[in-house]
């Protein structure tokens, strides 16, 4: 009994660390973080790698995957028009192992 609890606990809280599945809203309040998307990689918090599959998707390592649904993300983002008013600023990336964290002090906002 306690083998069959302990896999169940075990699988519910890998299936919700398996993905940084994200999802872009279309208003500031309804965001759990406020993003703007910098020029240049040495400006940036994060490298983000979009991945094209939910299951490629990362573990707060800059590996996202954009959802078609609010309900099925992970995070909610909202990409701002000034730096001044990001949580976080990100610069994407066109290889998968580019992705990571420039400034790790921020890497709360995607837990």
């Amino acid at each position: 009994m306690k083998t069959i609890i302990f896999s169940i606990l075990f699988l519910g809280s890998a299936s919700a660390l398996t993905a940084q599945k994200i999802y872009a809203v279309d208003a500031e309040y309804k965001a759990n973080v406020k993003v703007y998307v910098v020029d240049a990689e040495y400006k940036a918090d994060l490298l983000v790698f979009k991945e094209n599959a939910e299951y490629k998707a990362g573990q707060n390592d800059g590996k996202w995957f954009f959802v078609d649904a609010e309900y099925k993300a992970n995070k909610k983002v909202y990409f701002v028009d000034a730096e001044y008013k990001a949580d976080l600023k990100v610069y994407f990336v066109d290889a998968e192992y580019k992705a990571n964290w420039k400034n790790t002090s921020k890497k709360h906002l995607l837990y």
